[in-house]
């Protein structure tokens, strides 16, 4: 490597580090000596490296001090803030090929049903409802806690999982994700840590970078998550917050017992943790697992849920279960972040659900789930893949690839023939993440998904 491109390429690293927030403004950077050391280049290359820094403005010297960070807080960029993965395989570009994918692209990766498994009819039923209805309810602004008849609704559900939230401490949002968004603006400061499972659904980690938390993972078990470790993290980290999923686990297909949920309660109490309980595959459950919001009494526990992954993902509207003084406080940030309720989505998916045809959709939904579960065990275990757990319940396979192959490189192998993958190292940081890869069974029925990932797999050995 030449000189110029040693310079050249210390410079890069330093200007990765601002645009990624790493090095604010004011951050002193390394030594020369021991940026030279860690780099493997001479003083001489660092010198001129952090001289020509200086001279665009990035960096300023002070005599006897060192060399800091003069250039301006970078604009936010999640992409920057990630782990060093490429970019065709890090989960927010996932997530946008999948959300942007014409109808050829095949998808085992993504985290949603097929729309022809969804509840259209009920849909169709409640928009053709909404359509008769007053006027004001087509074109003004809605509730700030959002329409009193779905949180009725809601709080009805909430007691078949022995949850007791009264209508008034149910507030509506536009989808899961904001109601974990308003969350976070809610009990965060920049720095604090949180506390997720390991592996955990990947939006979770990009949430939380966008709030400027601090990400600390508990490895998740067949029960919920290692209680040890747990503890341990406690300990270390004095966490702020802790986000799980305690219904159908993300991306196990794993449920939370109730030994473990009775732990993590007593652990948290201790420590003054506050938990978010993410209840977005309860529909989908064929027995009822344990909710940490039902032992808690929304205490220190908040649910939150949608209805995009067995209704509509187009209707947007979620919900935030809560104690009363945290919903109205929540309510305020709701006010000064998007002002007011989606009226017209409240109307129609209260009013899908109010129709029988939803406790039926929801059964057959189960029973295909079921056969393609069994259908993706055994295509997957026929190319060698092990499965973490055989869920009972669910969309999820974690599964292990066998050895000598790598999750990452097998999506970007699948990504040029139309099948989008998700790897291992989107859900988690821990080293052995690369040999996992998450199926949705919904998303498998298509022959293709295997036999695109055997000539993958048959590649990559072969190579």
């Amino acid at each position: 490597m030449s000189a110029v491109t040693r310079i050249d390429h210390i410079m890069q690293s330093v200007r990765e580090h601002i645009a990624a927030r790493t090095y604010p403004p004011g951050t002193r950077l390394p030594s020369i000596r021991a940026q030279a050391q860690a780099a493997g280049v001479s003083v001489s290359t660092i010198v001129e490296a952090y001289d020509r820094l200086a001279a665009e403005g990035l960096i300023q010297a002070r005599a006897g001090s060192g060399f800091y960070v003069t250039a301006p807080l970078a604009p936010l960029n999640l992409a920057a803030l990630d782990p060093a993965l490429e970019r065709d395989i890090d989960p927010l570009w996932i997530s946008r090929q999948s959300l942007e994918a014409n109808a050829d692209v095949l998808m085992p990766g993504c985290g949603w049903l097929p729309s022809d498994w969804m509840y259209d009819q009920g849909v169709r039923r409640g928009l053709r409802k909404a359509a008769r209805s007053h006027s004001s309810d087509l074109t003004d602004y809605g509730s700030p806690l959002g329409l009193e008849a779905l949180r009725q609704r809601l709080a009805r559900r909430l007691v078949l999982s022995e949850i007791d939230a009264a209508p008034h401490q149910i507030m509506l949002t536009d989808s899961g994700t904001q109601a974990i968004d308003l969350l976070c603006r809610f009990f965060l400061e920049p720095g604090d840590t949180v506390l997720v499972d390991d592996p955990c659904y990947f939006n979770f980690h990009a949430l939380l970078r966008a709030h400027r938390a601090k990400v600390v993972g508990v490895p998740y078990t067949h029960q919920g998550p290692d209680l040890a470790a747990f503890e341990a993290a406690l300990q270390e980290h004095k966490p702020r917050l802790y986000i799980t999923n305690s219904g159908i686990h993300n991306p196990t297909g794993a449920r939370l017992s109730a030994m473990t949920a009775h732990s993590v309660l007593a652990m948290a109490q201790r420590a003054d943790l506050y938990i978010i309980e993410d209840d977005i595959f309860g529909d989908l459950e064929t027995r009822p697992a344990t909710r940490l919001a039902a032992l808690d009494g929304l205490s220190r526990v908040v649910q939150i849920g949608s209805f995009s992954k067995t209704l509509s993902a187009s209707l947007r509207c979620g919900y935030i279960a809560a104690q009363t003084a945290w919903i109205e406080s929540l309510v305020d940030l709701r006010t000064a972040t998007s002002f007011s309720s989606n009226r017209l989505s409240a109307q129609i998916l209260n009013s899908a659900l109010s129709d029988s045809g939803y406790r039926k959709h929801l059964e057959r939904v189960r029973y295909r789930l079921s056969k393609a579960m069994d259908h993706s065990l055994t295509q997957l275990e026929r190319l060698g893949l092990t499965p973490w757990l055989h869920p009972r319940e669910g969309m999820f396979l974690w599964s292990r690839l066998p050895a000598g192959h790598d999750a990452l490189s097998l999506a970007r192998a699948c990504l040029p023939q139309g099948v989008v993958l998700a790897p291992g190292p989107v859900f988690s940081q821990a080293p052995d993440a690369k040999q996992f890869l998450r199926f949705n069974a919904a998303q498998c029925t298509d022959k293709r998904v295997f036999s695109v990932l055997k000539r993958a797999l048959d590649k990559e050995l072969s190579a």
